[in-house]
């Protein structure tokens, strides 16, 4: 069954490179410490743990298509929503493309698009924050392979030595998009770093 990705439009492409434009999103998001392995892990599982039934229902009837199963869910007062990818970790207060250096994180799903702020389950851990982010253009960087933070560090200066050639100037953190659960080969393995751009006047 497909996973639901968050809607896009490729502006340009180049090999590995892309500028896209996003659609606005809903994002469940946490804010975790720890180093990035450490605080993508316990991201996950407060988030998987929001979506998969520890929330309150605010309609009655709703019934979200189910991608992944979920277990000890009080039926009635509480909604289990679709997984979508990727997962993102967002370092916090880092300059440049130094991953290593952070020791805050935000971790963010993407929520299914049928949703609106109104109409999703609120979050019973209060750590677990819905937010609506607006449209907003990104220059990507994808890649396959396993995901250490010196790795990550080094494709994030790789897209900002792209950016700089192509003469953009990042306006926001980099994020790392991962697309695939832990236990997948490492060539098959989607990861994406993403850096918000200005986008130019039409």
């Amino acid at each position: 069954m497909a996973i639901e990705e968050p809607s896009y439009e490729v502006i340009e492409k180049s090999e590995e490179f892309e500028i896209r434009q996003y659609a606005p999103m809903i994002v469940a998001e946490v804010m975790v410490d720890g180093d990035m392995t450490t605080a993508s892990s316990r991201g996950f599982r407060l988030i998987a743990g929001y979506i998969f039934g520890k929330n309150t229902k605010l309609a009655i009837g709703q019934t979200p298509s189910m991608t992944i199963p979920s277990e000890n869910v009080s039926l009635g007062s509480s909604e289990k929503i679709a997984m979508t990818v990727p997962v993102t970790v967002e370092p916090q207060e880092i300059t440049g493309s130094d991953f290593q250096k952070a020791k805050t994180w935000r971790v963010q799903f993407v929520m299914p698009s049928q949703f609106t702020l109104e109409t999703l389950p609120k979050p019973t851990d209060p750590s677990v924050q819905l937010r609506q982010v607006p449209a907003k253009r990104f220059a990507v960087l994808n890649y396959t392979g396993f995901n250490g933070t010196e790795k990550v560090s080094e494709k994030v200066q790789f897209l900002m030595e792209w950016l700089d050639k192509k003469k953009l100037k990042p306006i926001n953190l980099p994020q790392l998009a991962r697309y695939n659960p832990p236990w997948s080969l490492p060539f098959l393995r989607r990861n994406e770093i993403l850096i918000e751009i200005q986008a130019h006047k039409e």
